[in-house]
C-alpha cells in the first residue's frame, strides 16, 4: 500500500507536474488539496476538482478560507495600511501562511506521512509553506519536487 501524501495543489502546471511525479516516480497515494482565500470562483474549483481527478489524485479537498482569511489576517493589514515599500500589499506572503495551515491540518487529518508544494524556490512561497510544515507537521516528510527536480518548462 502506498504511503499518503498531501499536495497543496492549485492546478497550474507546476501542481500538475507534481501529482504526476509523486505518484508515479515516487509512488505516493496523493491527496490533493486546494485553499481558498478568495481567488476563485466556484466554477474554477469546479474544474481544478476535475482536473486534479483527472491526472489520478485519490482525494481533492477544497477549503474555503475566505472568511478566516479575513478574520485572522486580511483585516489588519488593512487596519495598518502595510505596505512593502509603501506600495505593495503584503497579503500575497500573509496568503501563503493561512494556505500552509490548512494544508498542515489536513495532513494531520489524513494521516499522511509527507507533504508537497509546487513552489519552484525562485521566490520566498517555498519558505512560507515550509516552515509552517516543519513547525507543525513533526516528522513527516517534506518534498519539493519543483525546486529539487528542476523540470524545463518546455
Amino acid at each position: 500500500m502506498a504511503e499518503k501524501i498531501v499536495l497543496g495543489f492549485s492546478g497550474g502546471l507546476d501542481t500538475t507536474y507534481c501529482v504526476k511525479y509523486l505518484s508515479e516516480d515516487k509512488g505516493y497515494e496523493v491527496h490533493s488539496i486546494i485553499v481558498n482565500t478568495g481567488g476563485f470562483t466556484e466554477d474554477e474549483l469546479k474544474k481544478i476538482e476535475a482536473h486534479a481527478y483527472k491526472l489520478g489524485v485519490k482525494t481533492h479537498t477544497a477549503v474555503d478560507a475566505v472568511k478566516g482569511y479575513y478574520d485572522r489576517i486580511i483585516k489588519y493589514l488593512i487596519f495598518g495600511n502595510c505596505l512593502k515599500n509603501n506600495t505593495y500589499p503584503l497579503s500575497v506572503s500573509a496568503e501563503r501562511l493561512s494556505q500552509a495551515l490548512h494544508i498542515a491540518e489536513h495532513v494531520k487529518k489524513l494521516g499522511a506521512k509527507a507533504v508537497a508544494h509546487g513552489s519552484t524556490g525562485a521566490g520566498n512561497d517555498q519558505v512560507r509553506f515550509e516552515m509552517i510544515f516543519h513547525i507543525m507537521i513533526t516528522g513527516g516528510e517534506l518534498i519539493t519536487s519543483i525546486r529539487d527536480v528542476k523540470p524545463s518548462r518546455e
